[in-house]
């Protein structure tokens, strides 16, 4: 390679497991074919109890390691001072010549602005900042937390060597919303979450769910306010009687937000017999399974960044409904079994879905693997 620079990237540990967990892990081990890499972990994010997926907390859900042979440092805690000093320790000893934090949440600023600190006081390297989320709804909604977040946050983002974002459109929010100059905001689109697997055969994987109807619609992943739920099970109620008689709505995914409202969504259908729900972060060797079994994944968003879930869905080739909002619109557009609705019309989700209903269509991936992803980090470090 034209440069030799070693890299630190710093994300979330499988502790908190999230969709950056992997993002961190995947990245890592991709850019160590290329360069030198170090990885810190954080490892306590905020207190247990706060988080809304406290019940996966520290369990061990995923198969997904980091490479043999790569330095980590796992981890540094959001109340730990002595954390905080083996962190700047294995900075001083490693001396990477450039450092990406992954953000995805405010809770973590503070850990950012500490390694951020312990940087400039050693070798001043590089500093560059992923943006996963613009910024976080639950969070914006909430007065100290959205106060804590706009301070500490001002002082991370400032001078820095550069920034990152996975669409164009996140590009311009960041831009505006940060006062950065776009010339520094770099888009690099986000990998395929591509190691669960292959697909199962469908009636198996049918059967191991006890699921008997020959229609079967997926959502999968967090559930948020945000994910729009509500529209995707008003849009399954008005399916026509005749094809509800032989479907089935699969929503799979911990519950984050509006609990009592979903429940009660579910129980007052007149189609809840129809409805699945499956409350649970889902260990990775049960994923292939769900999407195995399913027809059509929705992804009935009223807003996005990005979309890990997309890109397990790309993997498998299945069909998406997806609503063409945010940097979706662009991570979708070249996948042929993408099928783009309007952000909260119940009419036009509820016939995308029908258009699925026989189709058995099998998609092929897009190219995003991730040794092209990795080469356009390494471009952008070169030039930094």
């Amino acid at each position: 390679m034209a440069s030799n620079k070693s890299i630190c990237i710093v994300g979330p540990s499988k502790l908190f497991l999230s969709g950056v967990s992997y993002y961190t892990i995947r990245l890592a081990n991709a850019m160590s074919s290329e360069k030198n890499v170090y990885v810190i972990c954080f490892r306590q994010l905020l207190p247990t109890f706060l988080f809304p997926g406290k019940s996966h907390v520290g369990k061990n859900i995923s198969n997904m390691n980091f490479s043999p042979g790569l330095s980590i440092f796992d981890g540094m805690d959001y109340n730990n001072p002595f954390t905080w000093i083996q962190a700047y320790l294995f900075l001083k000893n490693q001396k990477p010549d450039v450092i990406i934090l992954q953000w995805w949440t405010s809770s973590i600023a503070h850990m950012h602005l500490l390694l951020k600190f312990f940087a400039n006081l050693l070798h001043k390297p590089k500093i560059i900042i992923e943006f996963h989320e613009v910024v976080d709804p639950f969070e914006e909604s909430i007065l100290p937390i959205r106060l804590y977040s706009k301070i500490t946050g001002k002082l991370l983002r400032k001078n820095l060597d550069a920034y990152i974002t996975h669409s164009e459109s996140d590009k311009q929010l960041v831009a505006k919303r940060y006062s950065i100059a776009p010339e520094k905001i770099h888009v690099i689109r986000h990998g395929l979450y591509d190691q669960y697997g292959k697909l199962l055969d469908i009636e198996e994987a049918r059967k191991e769910l006890s699921i008997h109807e020959e229609f079967v619609i997926l959502f999968f992943g967090l559930i948020r306010k945000y994910k729009g739920i509500t529209y995707l099970i008003s849009a399954f109620e008005q399916l026509p009687s005749t094809i509800l008689e032989k479907s089935r709505l699969l929503i799979v995914g911990e519950i984050w937000e509006n609990r009592r409202e979903l429940l009660n969504q579910i129980k007052v259908s007149s189609h809840h017999d129809k409805i699945t729900l499956v409350d649970e972060y889902v260990p990775d060797e049960k994923v292939n399974l769900y999407f195995s079994a399913s027809d059509v994944v929705v992804l009935p968003y009223l807003r996005a960044s990005q979309s890990g879930i997309a890109h397990i869905a790309m993997s498998f080739g299945k069909p998406v409904v997806v609503s063409e909002v945010g940097g979706l619109k662009e991570s979708m557009a070249n996948y042929e079994g993408t099928f783009f609705v309007s952000p909260g019309e119940i009419g036009s989700l509820r016939d995308a879905i029908l258009s699925q209903l026989g189709t058995e269509e099998h998609y092929e991936a897009p190219d995003q693997k991730w040794d092209k992803i990795v080469n356009s980090y390494i471009e952008l470090i070169q030039s930094v």
